[in-house]
């Protein structure tokens, strides 16, 4: 396993790249879902006005593929312009699930200055899955696709 250094290189040498956009988001969301195995559905929304829309994801299959702004932990990560660590998702009144199993969700925003980009959206099928140390990672990896953005 790749510490967090090497997974922030990775993905920097890629945004550095001639990748396309697409290319980028597929290979950042790729490299932390294999580098963590509670990892178990990674994505990448990215902000379309008041809604936020899939763009590249790995894990089961969603029917989330557009949240508006406030609703569940994705749109209120943007409605508060505030990272979401949630460590028990089945104690949301809002959640919308992506998968039955999941049991903790963690939500990075992605900016350029103030201004919301998209989010790095992370679901794991254990409970308090997620901590400073997934955030500090995600938040640097969402930096990083901020230049391409």
């Amino acid at each position: 396993m790749n510490t967090a250094d090497q997974i922030v290189a990775n993905i920097e040498h890629k945004v550095n790249s001639d990748a396309t956009v697409d290319e980028l988001l597929d290979f950042a969301v790729r490299t932390l879902k294999e580098e963590h195995e509670r990892y178990d559905w990674v994505g990448i929304y990215l902000l379309d006005g008041d809604t936020l829309v899939l763009h590249n994801y790995i894990g089961k299959p969603t029917e989330h593929v557009r949240i508006p702004v406030g609703v569940g932990v994705c749109g209120v990560a943007v409605a508060e312009g505030a990272n979401q660590i949630v460590a028990d998702v089945t104690k949301l009144d809002n959640y919308l699930a992506c998968s039955v199993g999941t049991r903790s969700e963690i939500v990075v925003l992605i900016r350029r200055g103030s201004a919301i980009l998209g989010q790095i959206d992370i679901d794991s099928d254990l409970e308090k899955a997620f901590g400073q140390q997934d955030e500090a990672l995600l938040s640097r990896v969402a930096d990083l696709l901020a230049r391409r953005l």
